[in-house]
């Protein structure tokens, strides 16, 4: 199926007042000074019903944003990842049974965190057994991200592990490092897709970078899509911004997250959070998806591979255990699929989208989801940081608005 373009909304069975409305409740968020700006594309039936630019790029500039702007996706690089491992998957390359150490050795002699002893030294007992893949894709697998001033994260930052020379090195020095939990017995937002990207090397002999360009971003025909932004491509890329405590939001002058800057290739790829891309870009990633794995004739992955994918892979108990990041909180009827989330019960989580859509989001507020049971892909593009209570989530927000506009 091609990613054209419907003459009217109504044509794919879509209100234009209700996409006004959507329109409309992002504006409003502009407007309290709580959003620079935002890019959306809503497409129903393989046909883009409207694609929405409002606000600034720059604040200070006064410069308006467009539809081919470049965003920094954080964390919506994870959904890319997985489709990386999964035309892996499709090639018979990886079970979602395998251990890790398979493939990065050092996760074989895995061991677990307890605590500390009488003298203040770490406490750690042999893990029940290796990590899988699956929770690997599933943030199961013990790993963290290493950032907090738990007793458990201290050794991540000793371990230098950002300074490996290598993707395998780094995740060889992750897999040193005492698990968090038990394997399967959590689900902690972690690492995991960065193991990931050093898996997909150590299979395919390839970058990260040249691995995702040639398997997926050359064949869908993402243009923008990579780990940095070419220089006559660096104008394009938004200010960023949190939200403040006095209300409203405040430029940023680098990455709040470390690491890259953007505008050159990364020392080290990162498969959990590296890629810059545009709304378009993206949209058509998601409707490769929605498609079951192919787009304008090209297949990127199998139906099988899809679906494995995009299903809960989560036990019933853990979605009731409290889980989740930020807006994505693991609950019932919102599980977890590989590398993104997945509405198993739309009423039960709450939000009005089809059952089985699949979804991620970005730290600085990019978002999109896959609605199969609609037909629909969603794609919202923004450059906030959202450091404050009570701000509106845009992806909840939008979801709630289209659900209205879906005659």
């Amino acid at each position: 199926m091609v990613l054209g373009l419907a003459t009217r909304p109504e044509d794919v069975g879509l209100s234009s007042a209700g996409l006004d409305g959507v329109d409309a409740g992002l504006q409003a968020e502009i407007d309290k000074g709580d959003l620079a700006g935002a890019v959306t594309l809503v497409a129903r039936h393989g046909k883009v019903a409207r694609r929405s630019v409002l606000g600034l790029d720059s604040i200070a500039n006064k410069t308006k944003l467009k539809t081919d702007t470049v965003f920094r996706i954080f964390s919506m690089t994870k959904p890319v990842t997985a489709v990386a491992m999964m035309i892996l998957h499709d090639k018979g390359l990886w079970k979602p049974d395998d251990p890790v150490g398979k493939f990065i050795p050092a996760f074989n002699h895995s061991t677990v965190f307890e605590g500390l002893d009488d003298a203040e030294q770490p406490v750690t007992v042999k893990a029940d057994h290796p990590p899988t893949l699956r929770e690997l894709l599933t943030h199961t697998a013990g790993l963290t991200y290493g950032r907090s001033e738990a007793l458990h994260d201290a050794p991540y930052k000793a371990a230098d592990i950002w300074g490996a020379p290598t993707l395998f090195e780094f995740a060889e020095r992750i897999g040193r490092i005492p698990l968090a939990y038990q394997p399967g017995t959590q689900w902690l937002y972690s690492l995991s897709m960065d193991v990931q990207g050093a898996i997909i090397e150590k299979i395919t002999g390839q970058s990260l970078a040249a691995f995702m360009q040639e398997h997926i971003f050359a064949p869908l025909k993402m243009v923008d899509t990579a780990f940095w932004a070419l220089p006559e491509k660096a104008g394009r890329l938004p200010k960023l911004y949190r939200t403040s405590r006095k209300g409203g939001v405040v430029e940023l002058d680098k990455n709040p997250m470390g690491g890259n800057d953007y505008l050159s290739p990364p020392r080290l790829a990162g498969g959990g959070g590296g890629l810059v891309s545009t709304l378009d870009d993206y949209a058509r990633f998601a409707q490769m998806l929605l498609n079951r794995g192919e787009l304008d004739g090209v297949r990127i992955l199998s139906k099988e591979a899809v679906a494995l994918m995009s299903r809960n892979h989560l036990p019933a108990w853990m979605l009731e255990a409290g889980f989740g990041i930020g807006a994505m909180q693991i609950r019932p009827g919102f599980g977890y699929g590989f590398n993104g989330a997945v509405f198993t019960d739309p009423d039960a989580a709450g939000i009005p989208v089809g059952r089985g859509t699949y979804e991620w989001d970005g730290a600085a507020g990019t978002w999109f989801w896959v609605d199969w049971a609609n037909d629909l892909i969603f794609v919202g593009m923004i450059q906030r940081f959202t450091m404050t209570e009570g701000i509106q989530n845009a992806q909840q927000l939008t979801q709630k608005l289209v659900a209205k506009a879906i005659l």
